[in-house]
């Protein structure tokens, strides 16, 4: 697997599909979480637990920590998780 083009493609698809809920002005980015959450499981099929979660993980830790969490899962081959999403 090329991680770095697996990260980017998907950053791309977000980009897009997150278009509407999302805000860029000045450098700054604002979003309507609950627009954020209904476009992750129209669009992104994700089911509303699921949907939460992510954009909960995204608030809570940033692309620092999960950047690193990718990194280590993929090196201990770590695709699901215990949690099961």
């Amino acid at each position: 697997m090329d991680t770095p083009e697996n990260v980017k493609g998907l950053v791309g698809e977000y980009s897009v599909i997150l278009k509407q809920a999302v805000k860029v002005s000045a450098g700054h980015v604002a979003y309507d979480p609950d627009k954020v959450e209904n476009i992750l499981i129209n669009e992104g099929e994700w089911t509303p637990r699921a949907a939460e979660h992510l954009l909960k993980l995204s608030n809570d830790y940033g692309s620092f920590m999960l950047r690193n969490a990718l990194a280590l899962s993929l090196a201990l081959g770590i695709e699901d998780g215990e949690l099961g999403f």
